[in-house]
Parts: C-alpha cells; structure tokens; sequence
C-alpha cells in the first residue's frame, strides 16, 4: 500500500467498548481509552454521528502535509456485541474502503499492555470483532491491547467487564498512549512498520 499519498480517502479508526459511566474503566473499553486520547491529540470532541449509533470526531492524524491522513474516529454506541451495524454504517456513509478500518480492542490472549497489530483473522470470541466481521468481512487492521486471561476460576465475561485492577492502573496511562502511537503509526506509516515498532 502507499502511504505518501490520501488518495485512497479516509480512514475509520474504530475504539470498541460499551457505552455508559459505569463500563468507563472496564477491561472491555480499552479500545474506548484509545480512541479518547486520539481525538484530544487532534483537538476533537465525540459527537453524536447523524442517524448512525456511534460518535466520531473527524480530523487529520500525522505531521502536516502530504503525509498527513484523514481519519474519523469512532465509539460504537449500540453495547460491544452490536459494533458491527454502525462501524459498517460509518463506513459506508465516509465511503471507507475495508483496508482502511482499524479496530482497536482488547485481547485475552495476550499479556496485559502488550500489543499485536494485523489485518484479517480470526475474532477470537470477541464479540465486537464478531459483530464487526459479520457485517463487513474480516479483511480489516486490529490493533490488539492485551489483558491477560482471568485469574483463577473467574469466568471471560467477568473478567472483561471489570475495571483494571489498580496494579493495572499504575501502567495503563502509558500502555494507553502506546496503543495510540500504535494506531498513528498504522495510519501514516503501514502495518510492517507499525509492526515492527509495536508488535512486541
């Protein structure tokens, strides 16, 4: 892919998480602290985005010029099991090509604050992937945020819907903003050079 040039139109940054104060520090909106921190590092503030069931702030990502990209940044607002109707629906009305969408989400299978950045595959169980790829394909960038497995006996859906654990918490800003630099990366520079600098 070239990445010197817009021409291939925007890109839709996707966070997942769950609406609602009450899922705010939860494991599973992970994706909704990325998002977050992008849209203050371009000086945005979510919106409520027409008659699609998300928010978006619309913006450029990367230094000024040719190598800056259009991005809009989007939170699902329809609960992490329904993502996929209004990303698809976003996508559709900013006439994003798929290769363009990056999901940003948490993962169990990898290390608390590790990151993996791909395109394609699998949904591992989860459950906004799920939604996402049913209504669009599989063929789109992740930026995986991992959390660990739960501890002990404790059941998947439990544990992604705790808040980090304060030991967690010490870290998390950083690991947040690292997961940002991540997604900047993909966005201006590609995936084997977001890969190489991020995938750990």
């Amino acid at each position: 892919m070239d990445v010197t040039t817009d021409a291939g139109g925007p890109w839709l940054i996707v966070g997942l998480g769950n609406p609602g104060p009450e899922y705010a520090m939860n494991r599973h909106n992970v994706g909704f602290m990325v998002a977050d921190l992008l849209a203050g590092r371009i000086g945005g503030r979510f919106k409520r985005a027409g008659k699609a069931q998300a928010q978006v702030v619309e913006g450029r990502i990367g230094p000024p010029g040719p190598a800056s990209r259009r991005v809009i940044l989007a939170k699902p607002m329809s609960y992490m099991n329904l993502s996929g109707g209004p990303v698809n629906a976003l996508r559709e009305f900013y006439k994003v090509s798929l290769d363009r969408v990056v999901a940003v989400h948490d993962e169990l299978d990898i290390d608390y604050g590790v990151l993996r950045l791909k395109l394609g595959g699998g949904d591992n169980g989860h459950n906004g992937l799920k939604s996402m790829t049913k209504a669009m394909s599989a063929d789109y960038h992740r930026v995986r945020f991992g959390i660990g497995r739960p501890p002990g006996r404790m059941q998947v859906a439990d544990f992604v819907l705790k808040d980090f654990s304060s030991a967690e918490r010490k870290e998390l800003d950083y690991f947040v903003d690292r997961a940002a630099d991540a997604v900047e990366s993909l966005v201006t520079e590609g995936l084997e050079r977001a890969q190489s600098a991020y995938n750990s």
